[in-house]
């Protein structure tokens, strides 16, 4: 088993951990908007303090994407400049899983669960789990209708969850649903995950891994 920096900040939420196999040695975590530039650095100096040196850990792990742009920018730049300094290998989650890993956690026993990241107006980034976390579908930009996850059998229990599964509880059609709506990706979500590919040699190319942004960066237009 691997010790690993955590480090979350494709959303809102900013958190960084440190962890020792299944352990989780030391978190920190703040939801104060988008104030990742001024919190993340002091977060890994912290959960280093409260732990492990930074220079003992095996493996910087990031949260890649889907999310927002700059809080990609940062976290991705962040654990890029920890693996050329201690050169140390670079592993990836996708957000999309660390968020279900955590809500199934919380709310076990659903057919599928489905997390839903805002993504302005009626679009959602989005994937669909299995109970036994198998992806039923990948991940994708979706623009919210009532229509939408047809393909899912009305009967089933189905667990929404995430910062934009608000926007479908208005318009969905499934009787069987609940929605979580203050669901958010944190850093230790991550560690399952990230131990299994630290034993599989599963690490990114630091020199040209890029965030997974999913769509393109949106400027909006001067009035």
């Amino acid at each position: 088993m691997a010790k690993v920096l955590l480090i979350e900040s494709a959303t809102t939420m900013c958190s960084v951990a440190i962890a020792d196999g299944d352990e989780i040695l030391a978190s920190q975590l703040s939801n104060d908007g988008f104030t990742h530039a001024e919190n993340l650095t002091e977060f890994i100096k912290q959960v280093s303090q409260q732990s492990i040196v930074l220079k003992d850990i095996d493996a910087v792990v990031v949260s890649k994407g889907p999310g927002s742009y700059t809080g990609l920018r940062i976290g991705v730049a962040a654990a890029k400049g920890i693996c050329y300094a201690l050169n140390k290998p670079l592993i990836a989650i996708n957000t999309l899983y660390s968020l279900f890993s955590g809500v199934k956690k919380t709310h076990p026993n659903f057919d599928y669960y489905i997390p839903m990241l805002d993504a302005r107006r009626m679009e959602v980034y989005t994937a669909i789990f299995s109970n036994n976390s198998e992806l039923v579908e990948d991940t994708n930009a979706l623009i919210l209708d009532e229509n939408s996850f047809s393909n899912i059998p009305k009967q089933s229990k189905i667990c929404f969850f995430g910062d934009g599964s608000a926007k479908f509880k208005t318009i969905s059609k499934f009787e069987n649903a609940i929605f979580v709506e203050d669901a958010f990706p944190f850093a230790e979500f991550m560690n399952e995950m990230a131990q299994e590919k630290f034993e599989n040699k599963q690490f990114e190319d630091v020199a040209y891994f890029e965030p997974y942004y999913l769509k393109e960066f949106y400027m909006p237009q001067k009035a």
